[in-house]
């Protein structure tokens, strides 16, 4: 594992421990996180550690033809619940997705620090987000780095029941659409596995990539 300087760079992603912990330090500057995006590394850590950046051997990604949609949640999209943006609040989204409980996780990963980061990255037309509204109320999104043709995944939230699977299943047809080929979601989860998602070596990820 390396400890990173001022200097705006990182190790080989080959270096990365088992679990995908490849740097710790550095700072959230916009070259810095593009850089990272550039090169399959993520931060991920908590409020009060230091900086930590990852890069796992097995990356879980879609590709967007293999995308699940189930009977009821096609129900749901065909009775018009929802209604979906782009790019239309992308700090209210990182804020909730900052807020949300989730299960069994007791702080965030989402610090302020980071909000401001991507918000910049998103002024820059580097980062967008998806948002899911309910009678003008925000109730679901997500928002993430482009890094076309492969959208980095970051977060979502959900406020109502399927109101971040419309999130995710809006932004996998906005990709298509779009000719990306790849939407990175990082790390393993069922969730994630019941849309569709699997599980690729990092080697074939960065490939996408570049």
């Amino acid at each position: 594992m390396h400890f990173l300087t001022e200097e705006l760079s990182f190790p080989n992603t080959n270096e990365s421990s088992p679990d995908g912990l490849l740097a710790i330090g550095g700072d959230l500057s916009t070259e810095r996180l593009l850089l990272a995006y550039e090169n399959g590394i993520f931060p991920w850590f908590e409020d009060g550690d230091p900086i930590m950046w990852w890069s796992p051997r097995e990356r879980m990604v879609l590709f967007l033809e293999e995308l699940i949609v189930s009977h009821s949640m096609r129900n749901v999209i065909n009775k018009d619940v929802f209604q979906v943006t782009f790019n239309k609040a992308f700090r209210e989204v990182i804020q909730h997705c900052q807020s949300v409980k989730r299960e069994g996780q007791y702080g965030t990963w989402i610090t302020d620090e980071m909000i401001e980061s991507y918000c910049k990255l998103n002024k820059l037309g580097k980062a967008m987000s998806v948002e899911v509204w309910q009678n003008n109320t925000l109730v679901g999104g997500l928002y993430g780095v482009d890094m076309f043709p492969v959208f980095c995944g970051e977060s979502m939230f959900s406020k109502v029941s399927n109101a971040s699977k419309m999130a995710f299943i809006s932004l996998v047809n906005y990709l298509k659409s779009n000719q990306y080929n790849l939407l990175d979601c990082q790390i393993y989860n069922d969730h994630l596995d019941s849309l569709g998602c699997r599980e690729i070596p990092r080697e074939d990820f960065l490939s996408y990539l570049r």
